[in-house]
Order: C-alpha cells, then structure tokens, then sequence
C-alpha cells in the first residue's frame, strides 16, 4: 500500500484547550433572575392567561395565538 493513499489513517492536529468562560457571581444573578421572569412570563400567557385572570380581559388573541401549544403542554382550556 502507498503512504499518501486514501486508506492511510491521519493524525489530527491537537487543538488549544478551550478556556471556560468566567462569569461573575452578580451576573450569573442577573442572567437567573431575567431567565426565571421571561420564564414565568412564558408560563402564563401559555398556561394561565384565559377567562377571569387574563390580562387582557375579554381579547382572547393571545389564548388563540398559543392555543395549540397549550393542548400539547398538557394544559386544559376548554
């Protein structure tokens, strides 16, 4: 067999070790406070937002909008 055929096995070159990225305590604080909001935030118009506690009143435009996302969360509507 050739050295330079296809079938010859090669030999990567190594890569850097990837550094971590280092992240504050206060920040890490902030980005888990706004991912827990925007969560909640989420949750409710997906699971809540529907009849007497909707935000919105009568305008069920969101309830619509996520209605078939709410059938498939497990969530009842009707």
């Amino acid at each position: 067999m050739k050295e330079g055929s296809a079938l010859s096995s090669s030999v990567s070159p190594s890569r850097p070790a990837a550094t971590p990225i280092v992240l504050p305590v206060s920040k890490s604080v902030l980005w888990l406070v706004g991912s827990a909001i925007i969560a909640l935030v989420v949750y409710y118009f997906i699971g809540v937002d529907q009849g007497a506690v909707s935000v919105f009143g009568n305008d069920m435009h969101i309830h619509e909008f996520v209605h078939d996302g709410r059938h498939f969360l497990g969530f009842p509507c009707h």
